[in-house]
């Protein structure tokens, strides 16, 4: 089933970039609209996918994954852990 498009969006352009654009979207056979659809997409898609990734050097991943080993004082989480029902 194909999806109807229903949003537009516009953008003004010097001529240098609409001509890059234009030879793109020719060596690419698509449509300049689909071609800049396409292209927005894509850096779209990788934009959000890297907010949703922390990158750490070797180092300071190692030294995280050590730390998780670790157990530090918590006086909080110990009274809160007195104060749970006890089940027989």
């Amino acid at each position: 089933m194909a999806t109807t498009l229903t949003k537009r969006f516009e953008a003004r352009l010097d001529d240098a970039t609409d001509e890059l654009i234009t030879k793109a979207a020719e060596l690419t056979h698509m449509s300049k609209s689909a071609f800049v659809t396409s292209a927005a997409r894509a850096e779209a898609e990788k934009i959000v996918a890297r907010a949703d990734i922390t990158m750490l050097d070797s180092k300071t991943f190692d030294q995280l994954v050590s730390s998780l080993d670790v157990a530090d004082e918590s006086p909080e989480l110990a009274k809160k852990l007195g104060q749970l029902p006890r089940i027989a």
